[in-house]
């Protein structure tokens, strides 16, 4: 079975390339690398993380913004964390990056947004839309990870420095990883740029139109 696996692997690498991937030589972070005992139901998970205070961001939040989309997404979005209109309504990707977003999911995956899974690093929004620290986001890593345990999907597409960062820990700049296929046992990682640096820099959108092409020739891949 595990030859069997290995084979698979490399037919998917072989058709990958063949589209023109390329990768990116690091080890991403694997479903079981931090060990909590957390909830295996999807409410009972957002639940558990309405009542979390175990850092800082929950002493200024609104609203803890969970994540929203298919429970059963071939395909998950994650961002840096919630901003404004994210923290007053509970809702991920609503603000004119989330419109942003949405138009990148509906014009050139061409599938609705209700079909993808969307969440970010933290689930509170840090003061004055600032970067998480490192403790902010490997405290509330955990909640990500189990979630995309319990959906499963087969494409996780990171939006910008930070996400790519916490769910591969490598540093590396966005501008030189966006685009790069990242393959795991368990879903294949493409990064690229977060929608609020598209809206600051729109030069960038072409890039990121090539990488959401890269994603939708997956999703072909994976059917």
């Amino acid at each position: 079975m595990k030859n069997l696996h290995n084979a698979l692997q490399i037919r998917q690498l072989q058709l990958l390339k063949q589209l023109g991937y390329s990768y990116t030589d690091i080890t991403p972070s694997e479903l079981e690398v931090e060990a909590v005992d957390l909830p295996d139901s999807m409410e009972t998970l957002k639940k558990t993380v309405s009542g979390c205070h175990l850092c800082e961001l929950s002493k200024s939040r609104h609203k803890t913004v969970f994540g929203e989309g298919s429970e059963h997404a071939t395909i998950m979005f994650i961002g840096e964390g919630p901003g404004a209109t994210e923290d007053s309504t509970g809702r991920p990707f609503v603000g004119r990056a989330g419109e942003l977003l949405t138009k990148m999911i509906e014009n050139v995956l061409l599938i609705p947004r209700s079909e993808v899974y969307i969440a970010n690093i933290v689930k509170c929004r840090p003061p004055g839309n600032r970067v998480p620290t490192e403790s902010e986001a490997f405290t509330c890593r955990p909640y990500l990870l189990k979630q995309i345990e319990m959906i499963r999907p087969r494409i996780i597409v990171t939006l910008g420095a930070t996400a790519y960062r916490y769910m591969t820990n490598d540093e590396s700049p966005i501008s030189r990883v966006r685009g790069n296929a990242i393959m795991t046992d368990h879903y294949t990682l493409i990064p690229t740029f977060h929608p609020s640096y598209l809206l600051r820099n729109p030069s960038a959108k072409k890039e990121a139109f090539v990488d959401m092409k890269k994603v939708k020739e997956m999703m072909t891949q994976s059917v």
